[in-house]
């Protein structure tokens, strides 16, 4: 079975359609509701989601863990991740099921072939984190900060995520790493628009979770 994770937070306004785009191309879609405050968990259920909530904000990572955790218990053997906000290309999900063939973890990268509106700043701050997760935990990506990912059931399971927030990004790339998976990476699209940057990490967020990994590094 292949199941969609979605974490979503205050996202009402992209959720329904992202789950609508999405529920074609897998035979189930799950939104985790991570505490939002406005009408996330209704219109995704409306769209046609499994809703899984948070009583309270626990961030990304928290999310991660309870969607992928949720999805096996409900038959997931393919499990592909997206975001919320309209950012991800739903119709190529495929892409990452037919690599699931042959791998255990797939990587969605932004940079392989460009494709997209992927502003200049984003692209740098893109290569400094791939810099940064390479020097924590040795293993070079083309786009460590992406959302987009699929992980076999044996992944899914093998998956330990410890940290709650952005730095989760950087952690599955740590558990690549010392769990040996197989893995591969497969070109996907950049679709910026206003809504979808205003929801992204700001610098100041960026440093702090820069500090996070290196406090992760040095604790593991």
């Amino acid at each position: 079975m292949i199941v969609a994770v979605i974490p979503a937070f205050n996202e009402e306004r992209e959720v329904g359609n992202v789950v609508k785009n999405t529920l074609p191309f897998v035979d189930r879609v799950l939104v985790v509701d991570d505490g939002s405050s406005d009408g996330t968990a209704s219109v995704a259920r409306a769209a046609g989601a499994v809703v899984v909530q948070h009583v309270i904000n626990r961030g990304l990572g928290a999310s991660l863990g309870t969607g992928i955790k949720s999805a096996r218990k409900i038959g997931g053997t393919k499990i592909i991740t997206l975001d919320a906000d309209g950012q991800h290309a739903a119709d190529e999900i495929p892409l990452f099921v037919e690599a699931l063939d042959s791998h255990e973890v797939v990587l969605g990268s932004r940079m392989i072939e460009m494709k997209g509106n992927m502003p200049a700043f984003r692209k740098v701050a893109q290569r400094v984190g791939n810099g940064l997760t390479y020097v924590m935990f040795g293993l070079m990506v083309s786009d460590s900060q992406s959302g987009f990912r699929g992980f076999s059931a044996k992944a899914a399971d093998a998956l330990e995520i410890k940290t709650d927030r952005m730095e989760v990004s950087s952690e599955i790339i740590s558990e690549i790493q010392k769990s040996g998976f197989s893995w591969t990476e497969v070109p996907i699209t950049a679709i910026y628009t206003e809504y979808s940057l205003s929801k992204g990490q700001s610098f100041t967020v960026g440093i702090k979770t820069a500090l996070k990994l290196f406090v992760h590094r040095i604790k593991s």
